[in-house]
């Protein structure tokens, strides 16, 4: 018998959002009990034993997980969302898009100076997210411990980015290609 795993949860819809994309789809995992319960414990599971005192989530699937994360950890949660969207004094940070550049923000008093973070997220692609969600963690004096994902998709080198910066990087599952 073959006990499921995260990956087996994640649809893959072909040719969206664009002709050759295959997307992951992670609202499947979501929808399902047990999938959800085992992706959060496990996006947990290899920083057991580190101090964590809040997970921040990357805008917008980061939200979910990073909810159910904080909780069961008991920890507060901190969004990094896209401009515009928190109504307090912000940090901003930009970010390269495939074409064209975005922006993250965080609160600025989202966190005290010295918070041990967690930055969690659904996929991790090229890692511009990723490092600019990092960048603002860190403007706030917050320490980040690690990152986990559900999704690494390596060929677009997101890992090794994260990896060039000594970044602790833990993802549930991989797919090849774009």
């Amino acid at each position: 018998m073959h006990t499921k795993t995260v990956r087996d949860y994640i649809r893959t819809i072909p040719d969206f959002p664009h002709e050759g994309i295959l997307f992951r789809d992670v609202t499947t995992l979501f929808a399902d009990a047990r999938g959800m319960r085992l992706c959060v414990d496990q996006l947990l599971a290899p920083f057991a034993g580190t101090r964590i005192d809040a997970i921040a989530g990357l805008e917008a699937r980061g939200f979910i997980l990073g909810g159910a994360m904080a909780h069961q950890l008991g920890t507060g949660f901190v969004p990094v969302r896209k401009a515009g969207k928190l109504p307090g004094e912000t940090f901003a940070q930009d970010y390269a898009l495939e074409y064209g550049t975005a922006t993250l923000e965080v609160h600025r008093d989202a966190l005290p100076a010295g918070a041990k973070v967690l930055l969690v997220d659904d996929l991790l692609a090229t890692g511009g997210t990723a490092k600019a969600g990092i960048a603002l963690l860190e403007r706030l004096g917050a320490e980040v411990v690690g990152c986990a994902f559900v999704i690494d998709l390596p060929d677009l080198g997101g890992r090794a980015a994260l990896d060039a910066m000594g970044m602790p990087v833990h993802a549930l599952c991989a797919f090849e290609g774009a």
